[in-house]
């Protein structure tokens, strides 16, 4: 998470959609510049709102707008599937060596969600249902546009590394799970399709 104070803005850090990237060409512009402990690095919408919106906005004495990116659905299970490849995973528990893609989705589909899957979702984390939602949300599929935004707003040229890129990994899925995926995302895939 990253606020500038003098531009009155927050950048959430959804996971999976170039934080760390975001971060790196940004940190030296910001008054806060949250990196760990991943909890507080990955401050969702509804912790922002609750506990940080009202410190910052008594402080500077008027509101910030707050800004994150989306990844489509699909390709954000994919992201962290991939990620979960590697073989430095601390918690092997949450490892995805040895499973299928299709494997991954059918255990994110689940209730309970094995610690692999375990995840979240974009949507709980950008714009729970009944609850405050970032007030911009941009598609990291046309990252182009929150940079063009970044600039306009801070004002400063933006050149994104890569950074913490997952491995290649095939992720072919089943049409059932595909099907499944549709139904236990529904809430993701509506708010991707409206940004």
């Amino acid at each position: 998470m990253l606020v500038f104070w003098d531009a009155r803005l927050v950048i959430l850090a959804t996971p999976k959609t170039g934080s760390t990237a975001i971060e790196f060409a940004l940190d030296s512009l910001a008054a806060l510049s949250v990196q760990r402990p991943p909890a507080l690095k990955h401050t969702n919408v509804a912790r922002f709102h609750r506990f940080l919106r009202p410190y910052l906005e008594s402080a500077a004495g008027g509101p910030f707008t707050v800004v994150a990116l989306m990844r489509e659905p699909r390709d954000w299970l994919g992201s962290w599937y991939r990620y979960r490849q590697r073989e430095d995973i601390p918690d092997q528990a949450k490892s995805t060596a040895g499973i299928t893609f299709d494997a991954f989705v059918n255990a994110w589909c689940d209730d309970p969600r094995p610690a692999y899957a375990n995840v979240g979702a974009q949507g709980q984390f950008l714009a729970p249902p009944g609850g405050p939602r970032a007030d911009r949300i941009f598609k990291y599929e046309d990252i182009e546009s929150f940079i063009s935004f970044l600039e306009d707003r801070l004002d400063f040229q933006i050149h994104l590394p890569r950074l913490n890129v997952s491995p290649k990994a095939p992720l072919d899925l089943a049409a059932k799970t595909e099907l499944r995926l549709k139904k236990a995302a529904e809430e993701d895939f509506r708010l991707y399709a409206s940004l």
